[in-house]
Formats: structure tokens, C-alpha cells, sequence
């Protein structure tokens, strides 16, 4: 009963502590994909019960998380500040249960280092208060290494189907779970017929979703637009290799992960040459339980980086939100085999790392959200949408999205009553080439993309060539194109750091 109710309290302190991290953050309208899709999604279901949403195209998700989100709305109310509480509940949670899989596996300081890490990594605490399903499907996940390195697979199988239905990609994880209830039986523990029911029983949800979507839609999954920029457009050999590198990239390089990888080969490497030139050096091999573990990570991120290289328009870090605990995790035990006068000073450098990442930005394309630059978009809209919506004759505004949900959809923060928009596909050339000068009022333009002074994408025509061909990767119009051509003058403008608005009058 102590045991609970210190492991209760210190969940509660770790989101506490989050919500301290984030208290700035909490109340910022809604940014980008929330905005396009998961946001109209849990209103559906919140003000119509609707599994499938009708004010938003529909991509075929599975509904876990807009029905958590419509249920915490239900009892606090519909707000920005509940929706972000309510997601670092979810990441308190994750935190909480990486603490809880590395006392399983290794110490109580490798599992401290994992869930301090873990709380700050610039991509993690980015996606902690943002709408998004990927950091419910890294909870479950958590959770169903947990129960399954405990063999308690009927728990497994409801965590699991949790993963399932918070993002249908959770999938993934079965076979990973299937290769260590097979490695067991060749070990002379066989797995019992009934455990294996349990091991295939996540796939029940997944068919019953993915029937019922295909019931009210046509498609097994998405929608027509949604496959063609998916998975059609991306089953191309050469694309497939590039996506890969991005993603090792994603995995191991960026955001200061890095640090951490390095300090984790040293300690690897530490202890191989010790057990090399040492015949006094303890010489056992891992637990069973961390050898399990290992296993069960590695298998995660390599069918994670297979899939995910293989099929998505969008090559978003997001996306490989359930690799990074188990995978910091891992880490954090082979850095721990360094001699501790080191060991420790790299961990608090790569902390330390983690922090400076929420604000700094690399030098290239990378999305909003993988740190606290996503507020800082939004609050530059904020402040055009406050503008805009005060112009005394309603004038027409030619912008792109999100831009003009935010400006015609009130329940995303930005406006109290739509305005009047008209839309663009984005901010390059050819978007513009159907557009006459008759038909709007002001131009709102903005940095859709990060774009700095030394991008190297723009730097390299290599570079470029490869991102056009296989990614869509484009620069937007200058803006003295546009002025040129519709007689524009400038009549507002704003910026943060690197980061801008700008709004032309004709």
C-alpha cells in the first residue's frame, strides 16, 4: 500500500512539474495538424458522437484519443488549456512508466536518468501538451513492454489494443512481441497456446475499426487523397533510402540525441575492453529481463524505421514518439558502464542539451513542432488573426493553410467569428498563377517553412534536387514578386525569432 501511494505521488509531481514546464504553453490555440484534423476530429465526437468526423476530411484514424479528449471536455469544459492539460497527463504518464520499466530492467539511477532525459528531449516535451496521437500510442507501448517482460499477456493484450486504437500504426508492435514470446520457446519456455491468443488478440480492435471505417466510407483506411500522398507516392526504392537516412537521422543524430548515443557506444565499448583485458572483470552476462528488453527495443526501432521509411507523406519525428523512451532507456544503461566520474557528467551535458534544443533551431527545414518554435507560430498568428478580424470592412484575405482555418473555424482560438478567406495551397510560385488581382483585398503571408539565412537545402543544388524530387521540397515566393505583380503595399508585419508575418493591402 506505501509502495502505491509513493508511486502515486510521484506521478502526480512529475505532472505537476510538467505543467510548471509548460504553463506558457497551455493556453495557445491550436497549431497545425491539430488545427487541420484532430482537434474538428474530438469535436465531433464531443458534440455528435461521431466516430468518424464529419467537419474534417477523415484519414482513417483510430478515434482513442479525440474520445479522451471529448471526455475530458465533457467534465472541464472545451478549451485550449484543458486539451494541453490533458495530453501531459498522458506524457506525465509516460515519464512515470519509463521510471517503472527501468527499475524492472536495470537500476533505480538508470531509470531516473531515463525519465529525466525523456522529460526533456526537445521532441517529447514539444509533443507533451500538443494534440496529437502519437504520444498516447508511446504510453501503451511503454506499458506493453512492462507486461510483457512480466509474461502477463492478457494485460499486454489490453494496453496493446490500447496502442492500436490511439494510432492504427501501433501494430507494430505484435511482432515485436511475437519475436520474444518465440525467443522464449526456443529458450525451453514455451509459451502456452491461450498466451499466444492473448499475443494476436490487438488485432481484433484494429479489424473491427478498420471494417466499421470502411462501412461508413469506402476506403479500409483514409480516403483517396490521403493513400495517393501516403503510401502510393512513397513505395519508390530510391525514396524509400532517402526517407530511411532522414530517419536514422531523426533517431540518432538530431536534437542532441547525438550526445546520447555516443555516450551510450563508449560504454559499450568500456566494457568490452575491460572483459577483454581484464580477467578479474565481472564477466556475467544481463539479466533475462534486460536482455528481453534489448530485444524487444531493437526490434521496435528497426520495424519502426522500416515502416516508417516505407509508407507517410510526411516525414515528421513525431512519428517515431514510441521508439524514443525504451530507446533512451537502453542508452542510458550502456552509458552507465562508463567509470561514474564520466558517466555523469555526460548525462547532465546531454540534459543539459536537451533544455538548449527547445529553443534553437538547425540550420535546414525541420517542423515547427519537434520544439517550442511551434508557439511561436502560433502566437505570430495570433496576432495576425487579431488584426485582420479588426479590419472595419471585412475585406477578403488570400492566405494558405492553417492559416485560413484559423481565420474561419472560432473553435480553434484564433477568431471569434470567421472572416472572410480566400484560400491558397501554399506560398509558391505556380500556387499563385491562377490567382487574379480582383480577387482579394489583403495578402497574409508567412514562414510556412523554416527558412534560414544559411539553409543548406537552399545552398546545395544536390540537396534541393532531392528534396523537390522525392519530398515536394520548395522555397516560397519572394515577396517582391507578388508585390511587383498585384501593386501590393505593406500594411503589417510581426516576427519571432526567425519566424515571420507579413500582410499586403492592394
Amino acid at each position: 500500500m506505501r509502495s502505491r501511494l509513493m508511486a502515486l505521488l510521484a506521478f502526480l509531481a512529475t505532472f505537476g512539474a510538467l505543467l510548471l514546464l509548460h504553463g506558457p504553453l497551455l493556453r495557445l490555440p491550436y497549431f497545425w495538424d491539430e488545427a487541420g484534423y484532430y482537434i474538428p476530429a474530438a469535436l465531433d465526437f464531443y458534440r455528435a458522437g461521431l466516430l468518424i468526423p464529419k467537419s474534417t476530411l477523415p484519414t482513417g484514424h483510430t478515434p482513442l484519443v479525440m474520445v479522451y479528449l471529448a471526455l475530458a471536455w465533457r467534465v472541464l469544459g472545451f478549451s485550449p488549456l484543458v486539451t494541453r492539460a490533458a495530453m501531459t497527463l498522458i506524457a506525465a504518464a509516460t515519464v512515470a512508466t519509463l521510471y517503472v520499466l527501468g527499475r524492472r530492467v536495470a537500476s533505480r539511477e538508470a531509470a531516473a536518468w531515463s525519465a529525466l532525459l525523456l522529460a526533456v528531449m526537445p521532441l517529447f516535451f514539444a509533443q507533451s501538451s500538443l494534440a496529437h496521437l502519437d504520444l498516447a500510442a508511446a504510453l501503451f507501448t511503454l506499458l506493453a513492454f512492462v507486461v510483457l517482460l512480466e509474461q502477463r499477456y492478457w494485460t499486454f493484450a489490453l494496453v496493446a489494443s490500447l496502442a492500436v486504437l490511439s494510432k492504427e500504426t501501433a501494430v507494430v508492435l505484435l511482432p515485436v512481441a511475437w519475436a520474444l514470446a518465440w525467443r522464449r520457446t526456443r529458450a525451453s519456455r514455451a509459451v502456452p497456446r491461450k498466451h499466444w491468443l492473448a499475443l494476436l488478440a490487438p488485432l481484433v480492435p484494429l479489424l473491427g475499426w478498420s471494417a466499421y471505417y470502411h462501412h461508413a466510407t469506402g476506403f479500409w483506411t483514409g480516403n483517396r487523397e490521403y493513400l495517393a500522398y501516403n503510401l502510393y507516392s512513397t513505395l519508390l526504392p530510391a525514396r524509400i533510402l532517402w526517407t530511411l537516412m532522414r530517419r536514422l537521422y531523426e533517431a540518432f543524430v538530431g536534437g542532441f540525441n547525438w550526445l546520447l548515443m555516443a555516450g551510450a557506444l563508449a560504454g559499450a565499448l568500456w566494457v568490452r575492453w575491460r572483459r577483454a583485458s581484464s580477467s578479474g572483470f565481472n564477466r556475467d552476462k544481463a539479466g533475462s529481463l534486460e536482455r528481453g528488453f534489448f530485444l524487444l527495443t531493437g526490434s521496435l526501432t528497426a520495424i519502426y524505421l522500416a515502416m516508417l521509411s516505407s509508407v507517410g507523406g510526411a516525414i515528421l519525428p513525431r512519428y517515431l514518439l514510441p521508439v524514443f523512451p525504451p530507446l533512451i532507456l537502453a542508452a542510458v544503461i550502456f552509458l552507465l558502464r562508463l567509470p561514474r566520474w564520466l558517466c555523469r557528467p555526460i548525462l547532465l551535458a546531454v540534459a543539459g542539451c536537451f533544455v538548449w534544443a527547445w529553443f534553437i533551431n538547425p540550420p535546414g527545414p525541420f517542423p515547427f513542432e519537434d520544439n517550442v518554435s511551434y508557439a511561436d507560430f502560433i502566437r505570430l498568428h495570433q496576432q495576425a488573426a487579431a488584426y485582420l478580424e479588426g479590419q472595419p470592412s471585412r475585406p477578403r484575405i488570400l492566405t494558405a493553410w492553417p492559416a485560413s482555418d484559423e481565420l474561419t473555424n472560432p473553435d480553434l482560438g484564433y477568431v471569434t467569428s470567421p472572416v472572410e478567406v480566400v484560400r491558397l495551397e501554399g506560398f509558391e510560385a505556380d500556387d499563385f498563377a491562377p490567382v487574379d488581382a480582383k480577387s482579394f483585398d489583403l495578402l497574409y503571408l508567412y514562414s510556412r517553412k523554416w527558412e534560414p539565412a544559411d539553409n543548406w537545402m537552399t545552398r546545395s543544388e544536390w540537396l534541393r534536387r532531392i528534396g523537390r524530387q522525392y519530398f515536394g521540397y520548395s522555397t516560397q515566393v519572394a515577396d517582391r514578386v507578388l508585390i511587383e505583380r498585384y501593386h501590393l503595399r505593406l500594411v503589417s508585419q510581426c516576427e519571432r525569432r526567425g519566424q515571420w508575418v507579413r500582410i499586403y493591402s492592394r
